[in-house]
């Protein structure tokens, strides 16, 4: 079972849900409004607005239930400094730092890819804004008034001499999602916190036709900011995720990815009635060779002998992984003993090809590894515990018996 796809696939189908849900608001939006009559233009552009509006709100919903999503940190993207969070910045790497984006600041960022466009606009709003930009217009600030006094929402149309638009607002209320933002502001939960204003384009004649023009525009720009932050939320996943089963160092799995797989191929030999092998290596006198040529070369020989080890085991389904310091372990799923020794005297041949100098190696004088191999039998009570347990005792075997070999549990 692919532990990765599993979970790179759970963000996918939750933007996926969104994005059906999305379209399935607008079309059904259009099918009403387009059946109405012409004594209806008015609601029509309300509901349209409605559409919008809860659109918005159902993507701020998706990022608050799940703390706000990270992002990579770009121009476009800096850091919230509103946001007091000590997790809001993870530094993955040198090049990469992921930001947490709660849905203010993501509702921000899909009015500017709207206000793009030059058509649609909206924007979040407040009578105690924490960011000053997000302070209210006059217009906006008189529906905000009427929204303390039980209006749930408000709109008009805005004739100009060159353009037709509609006005449209509602109110944002506190949930528990939003505390943590803004419980210094002295908010409760279900109190009106702002409201977002929508400043919608109108064609000046023929509803129908601006109807589904302002569908097709909600709906595309909906659309694009959702596949925007799917972009980004499914970048973010991966790089997350591959850094926590990768050893940074070496570029081949982590302990933790081993102790993930461990079980699962324990599991399938038992169901299919197949060996598993399983090897443990350790760099001989490792410790010794940091003493002597320092850190920075160590990391080095442990580049070179990780690389062997990848480069050695031929099949897809066969695994390594740097266990911990200086020892790999290997699993070689349907691997009989003589097998798992072969592929283990491959490794320690290859190793000391390499002939990486070492001259407190005595008395080889350069660096080699030592194996301990053991396969998995019929034997009643083994467990892929007793499995590692019989691997790590071959390999002191191997270390006692004068090192650069390999030993079978």
């Amino acid at each position: 079972m692919d532990t990765s796809a599993i979970q790179s696939a759970a963000p996918r189908a939750r933007v996926s849900f969104i994005i059906f849900a999305w379209v399935s608001l607008m079309m059904g939006s259009f099918s009403v409004e387009h059946l109405s009559s012409a004594e209806t233009h008015r609601e029509l552009i309300f509901s349209t607005a409605r559409a919008l509006f809860d659109g918005i709100v159902l993507t701020r919903t998706w990022n608050a239930r799940h703390g706000g999503v990270y992002v990579p940190v770009t121009e476009q993207t800096p850091p919230n400094p509103y946001l007091k969070d000590p997790a809001r910045d993870i530094v993955v790497n040198d090049s990469l730092i992921l930001t947490r984006i709660n849905p203010a600041y993501m509702t921000r960022q899909m009015a500017e890819l709207a206000a793009e466009s030059g058509g649609l606009q909206f924007r979040i709003t407040s009578l105690r804004p924490l960011r000053p930009e997000n302070a209210p217009s006059p217009r906006e600030e008189q529906a905000l008034q009427e929204f303390d006094k039980g209006v749930k929402e408000v709109g008009e149309i805005i004739e100009k001499p060159s353009n037709l638009t509609f006005f449209y607002m509602a109110p944002l209320y506190v949930e528990k999602s939003c505390m943590p933002c803004h419980a210094d502001q002295g908010y409760k939960i279900g109190e009106i916190r702002g409201g977002i204003s929508i400043l919608m384009p109108l064609p000046p004649t023929d509803r129908t036709r601006g109807l589904a023009f302002g569908h097709i525009v909600v709906g595309t720009l909906g659309l694009a900011g959702i596949l925007m932050f799917r972009g980004r939320l499914n970048r973010s996943y991966e790089i997350i995720h591959k850094q926590a089963v990768i050893d940074v160092l070496t570029g081949i799995a982590n302990r933790r990815a081993f102790l993930e797989r461990m079980p699962l191929e324990f599991r399938r030999s038992l169901r299919e009635g197949k060996p598993l092998a399983l090897i443990l290596a350790d760099i001989d006198r490792f410790k010794l060779y940091n003493d002597t040529y320092g850190h920075a070369a160590g990391d080095i020989c442990l580049k070179a002998v990780a690389k062997v080890v990848r480069e050695t085991i031929k099949r897809p389904g066969d695994f390594c992984a740097r266990y911990g310091g200086e020892e790999f372990v290997v699993l070689l799923p349907d691997t009989g003993q003589e097998a798992a020794v072969n592929v283990a005297e491959n490794i320690r041949a290859n190793v000391e090809r390499l002939r990486l100098p070492h001259e407190r190696a005595v008395p080889d004088g350069f660096v080699t590894i030592s194996m301990g191999v053991a396969v998995l039998t019929d034997e009643a009570g083994v467990t892929s515990e007793t499995l590692l347990q019989q691997a790590d005792k071959a390999l002191y075997a191997a270390k006692d018996s004068g090192r650069n070999r390999v030993e079978i549990a």
